[in-house]
């Protein structure tokens, strides 16, 4: 019922940034959490940042200082910038964002983008 596109992937030296954007479109009455997860090969995924519909946001500690999450509402889009990239943080990036729809709730994933840091 949501489906998310993501941009803004590629390869960036360590040290570098890159910004990543997911946009949400489809039927829904409201977007709580959005998200950004990543996964490494050989690795689980795991969250690297949340915000919520209250504008709280959650960092873990690898990337706390380094990433900041933003949305747009109006857009329904959700940003990940990334600052001070290091070869650790090369993965695939996915978006989340869980959804209300009225009856319900929902969560939809996007399809990833993959971000590769060079030493």
């Amino acid at each position: 019922q949501v489906q998310l596109v993501e941009s803004g992937g590629g390869l960036v030296q360590a040290g570098g940034s890159l910004r990543l954007s997911c946009a949400a479109s489809g039927r829904f009455f409201s977007i709580s959490a959005m998200s950004w997860y990543r996964q490494a090969p050989g690795k689980q995924r795991e969250v690297v940042a949340t915000i919520t519909s209250g504008d709280g946001t959650y960092f873990p500690d690898s990337v706390k200082g380094r990433f900041t999450i933003s949305r747009d509402n109006a857009k329904n889009t959700v940003y990940l910038q990334m600052n001070s990239l290091k070869p650790e943080d090369t993965a695939v990036y996915y978006c989340n964002v869980r959804y209300n729809y009225g009856l319900g709730s929902g969560s939809s994933w996007g399809q990833g983008t993959q971000v590769t840091v060079s030493s």
